[in-house]
């Protein structure tokens, strides 16, 4: 077994395709077939399924590529460590971001490490669910989403923690409120993200999701959100940060939320067994460069992370 057969499943698995990995991998389709196999023999289990439509890993092969993957991880950090002692500080980051938080953040954060060389980010969206999933499993390095239960398997890094705030139509009959209590408020006229982004907010407790008065967008997008009650009057509830991603003219819409207001704090995560220090302090200064000062969190400020 080498390192190059299991980066040959893994392609393999990520394609579902014999020929689109094999020219991902720089090579033919019959080597990448026979050293598939040779695996798989090795192995004395059948990894993928060759006569389903598309073809997919076997239950077993499954196990084997979730398990590949963490091999690799560990293999190309090793890699990049060895790297870093000659050529200072490189590499790639493959970082996850909640879509409430992605807007504010990421744009800024391309920004910041486009002027470090030798350093690339990369970065997607996804839901809580799928982002602990792919951290797990060694597929993304980092990602940045609300506080999380302890995890053993898990670094959790907090970074800020903001409140929230409502984003009313002028047609609807809150917006002559000076601030809006969260308990009160008419829940037939509340348009909602998705459950799942709510309960980021940690506004599960208040808010009646399973009313079917209660306007429900299937997204994690807050400015698509904005537009929705521009059209059809009605509110929404919106993170702290998103005021600065609205129009000067609409900020006349934005009403604070009654105390006790409901907050988030927004971590940074990594597996427990991560050793790129150099490229997660670039990842947490820039976020340093990025958050107001006045919620950032107080040891942010004062120290470099440690692994």
């Amino acid at each position: 077994m080498t390192l190059q057969q299991l980066e040959y499943i893994v392609a393999l698995d990520e394609y579902r395709h014999f020929v689109k990995a094999a020219e991902f991998c720089g090579i033919t389709q019959s080597t990448l077939s026979t050293m598939v196999i040779k695996l798989e023999d090795e192995l004395d289990l059948k990894l993928f399924d060759r006569d389903s439509h598309p073809m997919k890993p076997t239950v077993a092969g499954e196990k084997i590529i979730k398990q590949a993957r963490v091999v690799l991880f560990h293999a190309n950090q090793l890699k990049e460590m060895s790297q870093n002692e000659h050529k200072g500080v490189s590499g790639i980051i493959r970082l996850a971001i909640i879509p409430t938080i992605a807007p504010y953040i990421i744009p800024k954060l391309f920004n910041y490490i486009a002027n470090i060389p030798n350093v690339t980010l990369r970065a997607q969206e996804l839901q809580c669910e799928k982002i602990l999933e792919q951290l797990k499993s060694a597929e993304i390095d980092m990602a940045i989403m609300p506080e999380l239960p302890p995890d053993e398997k898990l670094l959790e890094i907090p970074l800020y923690k903001e409140r929230f705030f409502a984003y009313v139509s002028p047609n609807d009959p809150l917006y002559n409120e000076k601030e809006i209590n969260i308990n009160t408020m008419p829940r037939e006229r509340l348009w909602s993200l998705k459950k799942e982004i709510y309960q980021q907010f940690n506004m599960n407790t208040t808010c009646n999701y399973e009313s079917e008065r209660s306007s429900l967008y299937e997204s994690g997008n807050v400015p698509t959100l904005l537009h929705i009650i521009e059209q059809n009057a009605g509110f929404t509830i919106i993170p702290e940060l998103h005021r600065d991603l609205i129009r000067e003219c609409d900020l006349k819409k934005i009403r604070p939320l009654a105390e006790p207001a409901p907050t988030r704090t927004v971590s940074l995560f990594i597996r427990t067994d991560y050793v790129r220090e150099s490229l997660l302090n670039i990842v947490v200064d820039g976020i340093k460069q990025i958050i107001p000062d006045e919620i950032l969190d107080e040891r942010l400020k004062k120290f470099k992370v440690k692994l």
